[in-house]
């Protein structure tokens, strides 16, 4: 397959540069578009006010292009302007940090796969639930895997493949679940230091409650050492609301 390659964590990453030989060795023609410098947590947004730099990047074992934007303009700009022509799927990752619960929202690495789905492309997002990966080789091998799996055939328009593995060695997890989201949120704070000169900053601190994390949903099962698969979609009306919403607004209710 032709494969679109990206992430958030920049074009030097680990878990990129794992991915990249992994998809090779599969047999793939990989082209990977990413961003120069780290971007996670930036979500979908995308780059309006300010013009997007290419720069080649080849070192022996590896070939790309580093982008001077978010992980969604790197897709954005791929498809748009500088691939060939349409690749048959877009992979985002490995990223240093798992991706469950509300992290979807707030992840670089998921919105780069949401733009390939937005597009009409099968996508696939692949974190690992560790922030300091050192060697992901055998994730990679995981990850390549799963694209040769049988249900590409039926998988859904618009919809993105949420892999995440847990920490540590891929032979020590326990297998694979495929679960929901979790739905607790995080328990924020910040921490208020002072620069140099005296002046006060701040340093967002959280974390997802265990006691909140609902049975057999991605957080659960990963803290548990499974590897998690979650199918999202994007559709976010609230469905089973909107027609009391119209009785409500209409006066009936």
């Amino acid at each position: 397959m032709d494969i679109l390659l990206t992430n958030d964590d920049g074009i030097r990453a680990v878990g990129l540069r794992a991915l990249y030989a992994a998809l090779v060795k599969a047999g793939h023609r990989v082209h990977v578009a990413a961003p120069m410098t780290e971007q996670s947590a930036v979500g979908h947004s995308v780059t309006l006010f300010s013009p997007l730099r290419v720069r080649e990047v080849e070192e022996p074992g590896f070939s790309g292009l580093g982008i001077s934007g978010t992980p969604a303009d790197c897709v954005k700009l791929a498809l748009s302007h500088l691939l060939p022509k349409r690749p048959d799927m877009i992979v985002s990752g490995i990223n240093a940090g798992a991706n469950v619960g509300v992290d979807v929202l707030y992840s670089g690495t998921v919105s780069a796969a949401t733009e390939g789905a937005l597009a009409g492309i099968p996508a696939m997002a692949v974190s690992v639930d560790d922030y300091h990966p050192e060697e992901l080789s055998a994730q990679a091998g995981y990850a390549a895997g799963m694209l040769e799996g049988g249900f590409w055939s039926s998988f859904p328009n618009q919809c993105v493949l949420n892999v995440n593995f847990p920490a540590g060695a891929l032979a020590d997890a326990k297998g694979l679940r495929v679960c929901r989201q979790t739905s607790c949120t995080y328990r924020d704070w910040y921490d208020e230091r002072n620069d140099p000169r005296g002046n006060p900053y701040y340093w967002l601190c959280g974390v997802i409650p265990p006691e909140n994390v609902e049975p057999d949903t991605d957080r659960d099962s990963l803290s548990r050492g499974y590897i998690t698969v979650t199918p999202l979609t994007f559709d976010l009306t609230h469905a089973e609301y909107m027609k009391t919403l119209a009785r409500q607004l209409a006066g009936n209710d």
